[in-house]
């Protein structure tokens, strides 16, 4: 070995061992500067609702509806669908999940107009309107806001809280309507916050159970001074209460809310 490489290695064996006896002496790393280095200081990061981690922000990209203009597009199905109908005026869209009496959860576009209540079954896949459900405003006589609840032996359960929305106070579901899952004259509709609620500030806002509400109720007492429903007292009763399902064994909604199946889904490719 010659003498410039010993001389070199020596040097540095010396620096080693001076940051070693640095470290020791007071327990401390090296300050840092501002300039960088090995020893600058990271950034701790704020946490803010929007957006939300990558993981979550994935998952949620699997709901066609977070595509750019999907719910736009829904949003102008629906306006010309309310004009053409109906001669309405929207006067706001919101995106909810229904909950129906047998547990099964099913992603629902709602508009509020000047005298009905529209609950549409939007497809954001093919991005067209499949179904809607009219519901006049001025026959809306209750509204409960609540955690859910369900018999005590039932094996079907959810956590949360949502609104259900009573417009026939005088008529009880059949029996044969409560034991059908496909039953359309119940006389209520029940709704709890969309899965993409967090996504963005935009679905955030759109999702909102607590700013819904207020603005049905505001629509409601409004469509009920103009024209009441006949044979029904004007206005609207607001109650906190428990929202009952009352459902038993529940694997169809088992399988389908596990499974997302009443959302406009991305279900992943299949091939071989």
């Amino acid at each position: 070995m010659s003498n410039s490489e010993h001389n070199q290695e020596f040097q540095m064996v010396e620096q080693m061992e001076e940051m070693g006896e640095r470290k020791a002496g007071n327990g401390k790393a090296p300050e840092s500067h501002p300039s960088g280095g090995m020893g600058s200081p990271s950034l701790t990061s704020e946490s803010t609702p929007f957006p939300n981690s990558y993981a979550n922000q994935y998952a949620m990209r699997k709901f066609f509806v977070t595509r750019p203009g999907a719910f736009d597009q829904a949003i102008e199905d629906l306006k010309i669908h309310v004009v053409k109908n109906s001669g309405e005026t929207a006067q706001s869209f919101w995106l909810l999940t229904e909950i129906d009496h047998w547990n099964n959860e099913k992603e629902r576009v709602v508009v509020i107009t000047d005298t009905t209540l529209l609950v549409c079954k939007y497809d954001f896949i093919m991005l067209s309107c499949v179904q809607v459900q009219r519901i006049p405003l001025s026959y809306i006589d209750r509204i409960c806001l609540g955690q859910f609840t369900f018999p005590e032996r039932s094996l079907d359960k959810r956590e949360g809280e949502g609104l259900r929305i009573y417009w026939d106070n005088l008529k009880e579901p059949s029996v044969l309507s409560r034991w059908n899952p496909w039953a359309t004259d119940i006389p209520y509709a029940t709704f709890t916050e969309h899965p993409v609620k967090n996504s963005t500030e935009r679905f955030s806002a759109i999702c909102q159970m607590s700013e819904f509400t207020t603005q049905l109720v505001r629509a409601i007492q409004t469509a009920q001074s103009k024209n009441p429903a006949p044979g029904k007292t004007s206005g609207v009763v607001v109650l906190n209460q428990p929202l009952l399902i009352n459902t038993y064994t529940g694997f169809m909604s088992f399988i389908g809310n596990r499974n997302k199946l009443g959302y406009s889904l991305a279900r992943g490719s299949v091939g071989f």
